[in-house]
């Protein structure tokens, strides 16, 4: 053999004895274990759906105008019945003073309601006194009628009273309100402004009551033409949702779970949605808040077979009842 090819055969033996003896060594000891490699790579299947309504007892948000009784029957139904204890505060309107008179009590009382009371400040450190909350203390449901949101912020948000919204929630009761009583019940507060109602934000009136998280309602949708305005919230917010309700309207939130009542549409505003199309729901329709998904029905369990995810993107675009740039299609 040529010397060259000596070396090269001895070399090739040098290396296939320390291949061996490395073999060796690794089978002595345990392998690495590597707990990465089994980790499931986050995906939206994986992640738990967002909490936006209340985990306990039910919101009913209302979009103003003319209520129908089948708005206030499921109100009080929410509320436990005839019997229940209702509590309606009517600090939104611009009265100063409100009695057992005030017609704004006459449809829940029209409903079949039997114990109303009234409760009423301009004044944050009494919305914040032990005394004052007593009523929200035991009662079953709260009503706050329309008027101007930013007096409901002004004399009620973080006081004790505000708390106590929470308390009738946790307790099974429900919380309702219209227009202003609507709007203050989202996390983020649409037409707070003191000047004018139509500044859809204004900078030191932006926190609503939080009842419902992750939000931001608007009311009196079609009948005032606000069909677009919550999209202007939505492009500095776009970790929320819009919710835009017209008159004569309600949705009833229990859970993530939402039902249209009443004689019109509710919007829903995605930012997500790559068409920036709000869905039109209709009375009976149920959403799915957490998922932003149509459900099937509105109280019943579902899962992930049971939510409609309705019609893919171009689909979307021609959906009979589906709104986009201001024209129902």
């Amino acid at each position: 053999m040529p010397p060259r090819a000596r070396v090269t055969s001895s070399a090739s033996n040098v290396l296939t004895l320390a291949t061996l003896v490395l073999l060796s060594a690794c089978a002595s000891q345990p392998p690495s274990f590597d707990a990465t490699r089994f980790e499931a790579e986050p995906t939206e299947a994986t992640e738990p759906p967002r909490q936006v309504g209340p985990p306990s007892g039910s919101l009913v948000i209302a979009g103003g105008g003319a209520l129908g009784a089948e708005i206030w029957e499921r109100f009080l139904e929410l509320a436990g019945g005839r019997d229940a204890r209702i509590v309606v505060i009517p600090t939104a309107s611009a009265d100063e003073e409100f009695d057992e008179d005030w017609d704004g009590l006459d449809q829940l009382r029209a409903a079949g309601a039997r114990n109303i009371s009234l409760l009423h400040t301009r004044n944050p450190s009494e919305a914040n006194s032990e005394d004052f909350v007593k009523p929200l203390l035991e009662a079953d449901g709260v009503w706050m009628p329309g008027g101007r949101q930013w007096r409901l912020v002004d004399a009620y948000l973080h006081t004790r009273a505000h708390t106590a919204l929470f308390d009738v929630l946790e307790r099974g009761g429900v919380v309702g309100g219209t227009s202003a009583g609507a709007s203050i019940q989202a996390s983020f507060l649409v037409r707070g402004d003191p000047e004018t109602n139509q500044t859809v934000s204004a900078p030191e009136y932006e926190e609503g009551f939080g009842l419902l998280l992750d939000t931001a309602v608007d009311q009196h949708l079609l009948t005032r033409s606000r069909e677009d305005d919550l999209w202007e919230i939505l492009a500095l917010h776009p970790e929320l949702l819009g919710i835009g309700i017209d008159e004569g309207t309600a949705l009833v939130i229990q859970g993530n779970q939402a039902e249209v009542v009443g004689s019109s549409q509710v919007l829903i505003y995605d930012p997500a949605d790559p068409l920036r199309a709000a869905r039109s729901l209709r009375p009976g329709d149920a959403f799915d808040l957490g998922r932003r998904l149509p459900i099937r029905s509105f109280g019943e369990e579902v899962d992930e077979e049971e939510i409609d995810g309705g019609p893919d993107v171009e689909d979307r675009a021609a959906t009979t009842g589906s709104y986009r740039r201001g024209t129902f299609r």
